[in-house]
Parts: structure tokens; sequence; C-alpha cells
């Protein structure tokens, strides 16, 4: 029996009788991180990061949740878990399972780049490591962080100049942040979706000292936009939400802004290349700094990623899960619009 199983309701634990990141209602959930394909609702009970939990908490609303530190341990029935920085937004974390000398670590999603609000990704030895690809492909490779937020920075500007509103495209967890604390704040005000402003408050309330920023509310002046820098996710496109801010330009931060077409399929004016996931390089990276004999590749490009590392001399498989990597996040849209 391995340590951890794919079955129809997620990622299992025969040993402890643990579920990490079910996608089907289970007693007992670890949970990676707050974003909707890894953190459902319907479980019994919950388990993230201290700093994850709010988050789930404010989507879930009121769920049983432990929460845990970074590196503590956490034994159930004679299995030792553990959560580990993942690098993909604030709190998330790679769980480690440890059962009579052998180790696995189900990374969830992350990334291998800083950004300056998220905690650094950490490497975890391991014996077996289960990893997501969703950007498993040679073509992805990321520039430096500082480099794509002067380019939102410069279109920023350029606009402000011509008197138009520049509304840039983002999730509401997680990319929002980055890009947030990211820009310089002399260029002028932030406004924010209510999807954003909401998780904003959540953050701020525990502590995180996010960006003040304005949220936008059907009362809101539209002069007071003109030129601003305005924050919203997926569900903005081509919503009446949107209209309010004529003229205005039309931005989106995505790892798929990389891929030509994406951007016009999307109709966008400007796409900036930036993901909360791991480029190629970066997945590459995290497999040898775990020092794993075994891979299981999910989510994303499965199949050719696990095909390149079985050439490298890896033993790797892929298992489908139904996680969804970075694709429109459901819980954007039942926010509010203010």
């Amino acid at each position: 029996m391995a340590l951890l199983e794919f079955t129809e309701r997620g990622i299992h634990c025969p040993a402890a009788g643990v579920f990490i990141d079910p996608w089907r209602p289970v007693d007992k959930a670890l949970i990676t991180h707050g974003h909707a394909d890894h953190s459902r609702w319907g479980m019994k009970h919950y388990v993230s990061t201290h700093a994850a939990k709010p988050v789930i908490q404010h989507r879930l609303g009121d769920v049983d949740i432990m929460g845990v530190d970074y590196g503590e341990e956490l034994r159930i029935n004679g299995v030792t878990f553990s959560f580990h920085p993942a690098g993909h937004l604030i709190g998330s974390a790679q769980i480690r399972v440890e059962h009579k000398g052998e180790v696995w670590v189900a990374s969830g999603d992350y990334k291998t780049q800083s950004d300056g609000v998220s905690e650094d990704f950490e490497p975890v030895p391991c014996h077996t490591f289960i990893t997501e690809c969703t950007f498993g492909l040679p073509v992805f490779r990321w520039s430096p962080q500082a480099q794509v937020m002067d380019d939102i920075a410069q279109w920023w500007k350029r606009n402000q100049e011509a008197g138009v509103t520049s509304v840039l495209v983002a999730y509401s967890l997680g990319k929002a942040q980055r890009v947030i604390q990211n820009l310089p704040e002399e260029i002028g005000p932030i406004f924010t979706h209510g999807a954003v402003e909401n998780i904003n408050e959540v953050l701020r309330a525990q502590g995180i000292p996010i960006r003040e920023t304005i949220r936008v509310t059907r009362s809101l002046d539209k002069e007071a936009t003109k030129g601003g820098l305005v924050i919203g996710p997926n569900s903005i496109i081509g919503s009446p939400w949107l209209r309010r801010f004529t003229p205005f330009e039309i931005g989106m931060v995505s790892g798929w802004m990389s891929i030509r077409g994406s951007r016009r399929r999307r109709a966008m004016d400007r796409g900036f290349v930036l993901s909360d996931h791991a480029d190629w390089d970066g997945l590459l990276g995290a497999i040898e700094a775990t020092k794993c004999e075994r891979v299981i590749t999910t989510h994303g490009y499965t199949d050719i990623f696990a095909q390149y590392l079985r050439e490298q001399g890896l033993d790797a498989i892929t298992e489908k899960t139904e996680f969804e990597g970075e694709l429109l996040d459901p819980n954007d849209r039942t926010e509010a619009e203010e």
C-alpha cells in the first residue's frame, strides 16, 4: 500500500485516514492553500497553516479548521505530517508525510521565484514528490518580477498621461496582492473590485501589511478612478461593472500571457507574464532540490513533463486530480461586485 493514494475523493493517506486537498467531502482534510480548487466546502474537519486559515474561513464560512505553524509536526495514527512554505501565495504550503521511514511531499501549487509577499518556497527532501506542472513546458520561463512590475508601472503611467484608467485582471487571492505590494506607490491610487478588497481586508486583519487600496462601490465617483489603476478578477471581463471606467485599457497578469494569441482571445489590450506557479526551470529545480527518487505529476502538462523526467532517469508517473492550476478562480465569480 502506497503512503499516499489517488482516489475519487482526493489524495488519501490510508495509514492516517486523512486526505490532502480533497475534492469530495471527507472527515479530515489537510489543505495546502485557499484557492477554490484546493480548498473546498463540505469537509468535517480542516487543517491548514495559521496564515492560510483566515482566508479559508472567509471563503468557506463557519467551518471547523485548525491552524498549524510551518514545520510543526502533526501526528495522526503514527503518521507524521508537517506544512512547509510553497511560495504560491501567503500561507500556502507543501505537505510532508512520513511513516516508517518513508517520506512523501504533496506540493499543492508552488513557485520558486520570490515575490516579496509570500513565504519563500522551501525544498523538502523526500522519497516521492507529488508536483503540479501547470507550466511544465520549456516555453514557460518567467522574467524577473522587477522587470514585469516595471512594465506594468510604465503602462499605467502612459495611460495616466492620456487620461485613461488602467484596469488589470488578476486573481483576487495571491496575484492581486503581489501586484499591489510591488508597484511604486507614487504613481497613484489603486482601486479594487470587491473580490480583491475582501481578501485584502482579511489579510490586513491578520497583521499582513497590504498597501492601502480603495474599494470600488456604486457610489464611487467615476472621476476619482480616472488615471488610476483598477484591479479585479477574471469575472470583470466584458461585464457591466467594467464599463463604468470608460475610457480604459485592460490588461491581464498571467503565465498564459506568454503564449501567442492568449491576450487576443481574452480581448486584452496588454498582457503581462506573471504567474504564481513555477515555470519550467522552477519545476526542475524544485524536483532536483528534493533529491527524490520518484515523481508524480498532476494538473498541467502531466504526460509530457513526466516523459521528460523519465528521460532524465527519474521514476515519474502521472495521476489525475481535479486541481486546475492557473485558470479562472470560481470564487472570483461569487463575490459581490461592490
